[in-house]
């Protein structure tokens, strides 16, 4: 298990648009935390809302060198953070970065079982170990609701490589979250199936996740990430400010 900090500063909080970075959708800085052989490493992203026009931003910190240097490839299908590589980075909130190595149609409306409200699996009393079992999330803590969303196509253009030549995202209708995703291989085969179990945070107002997974459906493996049970609470609204989210405070964090 890998435990990991995560830390977001929407740029509409920091209350700072000016022209260096108007094209700031957020801010990120991701702490890992356990393995022992892993803690200490540090991610800072600056996440672009216009990433054909400028790519994401970011860095690493190696705690073992003790230095910071710029993370190019933490894009596309780049391996995510300790995930043995079960999912892509760009596999995060089930897709997130830039669009434009796909076309992407609308299919439209429709109805299917999707996760919904999974407020059993976001329980403080759950341990881990009840969540996650051999071969999937523990089918008793997780609710399913047939409900309206929208199906969203994405087709690997011509001469662009990725690992996934197509995605099937299906957006929920209300709060345009995705909570399916299908990814195909080369060959045209459904490869990996992507799940978010979301919860309404009513006193934000806010629908987030308590837990994506990815289950890779040839290898009979999945992973599970944004558990957060034996957590402390998530806190909103914190003081944060983008001078917190730089590469020389990645630094003097790092050897402190």
């Amino acid at each position: 298990m890998t435990q990991i900090e995560d830390q977001f500063l929407f740029n509409q909080d920091a209350g700072d648009y000016s022209k260096d970075n108007g094209n700031i959708l957020f801010y990120f800085r991701q702490s890992v935390l356990a393995p022992a052989r892993l803690a200490g490493t540090e991610l800072l992203v600056h996440e672009t809302l216009n990433q054909v026009k400028e790519p994401r931003l970011s860095w690493l910190y190696a705690s073992g060198q003790r230095r910071v240097r710029r993370a190019p490839n933490v894009a596309y299908d780049s391996p995510g953070t300790a995930s043995e590589g079960m999912r892509t980075t760009d596999n995060f909130d089930m897709f997130s970065g830039a669009p434009d190595k796909y076309d992407w149609q609308l299919l439209g409306k429709q109805e299917m079982y999707v996760p919904y409200n999974n407020y059993r699996l976001a329980a403080k009393t759950n341990k881990y170990s009840d969540i996650v079992k051999v071969g999937h999330v523990n089918p008793e803590l997780l609710r399913y609701e047939l409900h309206r969303v929208w199906h969203v196509r994405a087709t690997l253009k011509e001469g662009q490589r990725h690992q996934y030549k197509q995605r099937d995202l299906y957006f929920d209708e209300d709060s345009y979250q995705i909570l399916v995703a299908d990814h195909f291989d080369g060959q045209d085969k459904l490869w990996r199936l992507g799940e978010s179990y979301t919860v309404n945070y009513y006193d934000q107002p806010l629908v987030w996740s308590k837990g994506d997974a990815v289950y890779d459906l040839m290898g009979g493996r999945y992973v599970i990430g944004i558990l957060s049970n034996e957590e402390p609470a998530t806190q909103f609204n914190l003081a944060l400010k983008p001078t917190e989210f730089t590469p020389a405070q990645l630094r003097r964090d790092g050897v402190r």
